[in-house]
């Protein structure tokens, strides 16, 4: 009932952010889809590296990363139609034709752009965002497939699969989210380039991600449906969280520092332009993911404390969903960006969206899996 709520609010703020601004609104359907999306690959790649490694402790949780991927098909449907019905108001490479951006007679030749529009035209990019969807939504698909074959049957043959297929997945992936990242976020300002960019969005995704599995399991677990867990479990996934925003911190710091170092104009306007339009959203933004993370699950006790985990991952949540939003706005809408009810509402209505789709995916299978050969690790995990 209330992430139907939750979605009903998201449409009313969706609704009113067309008939206000249609630009703003198509900006923050951008943010909040794609941080919602990126939240959902997030828990197939927690899946998958853990498959590869072949792990045990996870597996008494691996059902909630498995029903987080149920998000994608969604989402990655969401940002095409996102793209082909807003990309005039996101994407300013999209506003001329190619012949126009590479004919140096044009009144809008960019000689910057003409050596892009071999990437950057509207047939490829579409292309690359469905075939982003195929191989995303797929490989969660089949590995959620055998997962639940494998509790009816009990065939090592499922769990041997699903090592080689996630093998696969993270070199797709390793690919993808980079690019994707490009794609997506890095080509609204389409004159700028960063070489870190993709592992700096990849580490955004995946703390979120854990933080979003926290959440998860601190809810079912306060409903009595993790019984089977330990402390151990809390205090491994804190560890990742607590990991992971420092290595996101590394990244933001590393880019940052390059490109000041650098002071190369087609490089450090992307930060000059944030310092001028959002100085204090942009600092707070750094302080929110590295900050607080840091001082909150840095000791071994604050990972086992349920409350203070849950206290961490909300504001790990909230601080890079301002991080994407930092990137999104001021390529977009400019000067004239705000947080308010347009920016809240949508972001609650994917917030509903995104529960009610997982909520709904771990209704159809048992949370315990039955048949994992490395289930007895788990639930005697102690460190």
């Amino acid at each position: 009932m209330i992430p139907l709520v939750m979605i009903a609010i998201g449409v009313v703020a969706i609704i009113m952010g067309f008939m206000t601004d249609k630009t703003r609104t198509w900006a923050v359907l951008l943010q909040n889809d794609f941080y919602f999306t990126a939240i959902a690959l997030a828990g197939t790649f927690f899946i998958a590296f853990n498959y590869a490694a072949q792990t045990g402790w996870t597996v008494g949780i691996k059902r909630i990363p498995e029903a987080m991927g149920g998000f994608l098909k969604y989402g990655m449907l969401g940002l095409i139609l996102i793209f082909i019905f807003g990309h005039h108001d996101l994407y300013h490479w999209t506003h001329s034709s190619v012949e126009e951006l590479t004919d140096p007679n044009s009144k809008v030749f960019d000689p910057i752009m003409a050596g892009k529009t071999g990437f950057l035209n509207i047939p490829f990019f579409v292309t690359r965002l469905v075939l982003y969807s195929i191989l995303w939504v797929g490989f969660t698909y089949i590995l959620r497939k055998h997962s639940l074959m494998e509790d009816q049957d009990g065939n090592i043959s499922h769990y041997k699969r699903s090592v080689t297929l996630s093998a696969i997945f993270l070199v797709v992936f390793a690919v993808t989210s980079s690019t994707g990242a490009w794609d997506i976020l890095m080509s609204i300002d389409s004159h700028w380039f960063s070489t870190l960019f993709g592992w700096y969005i990849f580490a955004g995704l995946f703390v979120s991600g854990l933080a979003m599995l926290a959440m998860f399991v601190l809810y079912l677990d306060k409903k009595g449906y993790m019984n089977h867990l330990t402390e151990s479990h809390f205090h491994d996934i804190g560890k990742y969280m607590f990991a992971f925003s420092i290595f996101w911190t590394y990244l933001w710091f590393s880019q940052f520092m390059l490109i000041w170092y650098a002071n190369l104009p087609e490089e450090v306007f992307y930060y000059q332009t944030r310092w001028r339009l959002m100085k204090s959203l942009w600092i707070g933004n750094f302080f929110i993911n590295f900050i607080a993370p840091f001082l909150i699950l840095m000791t071994r006790d604050a990972k086992r404390k349920k409350k203070i985990l849950f206290f961490g991952g909300l504001i790990i949540l909230v601080g890079h969903w301002i991080d994407v939003f930092v990137i999104v706005m001021p390529g977009t809408v400019g000067a004239h960006w705000h947080i308010g009810f347009i920016e809240i509402g949508t972001a609650i209505g994917f917030l509903g969206a995104f529960i009610l789709s997982t909520l709904t995916e771990l209704s159809k299978a048992a949370l315990v899996p039955k048949n994992h050969p490395m289930l007895q690790e788990s639930l005697h995990h102690h460190i």
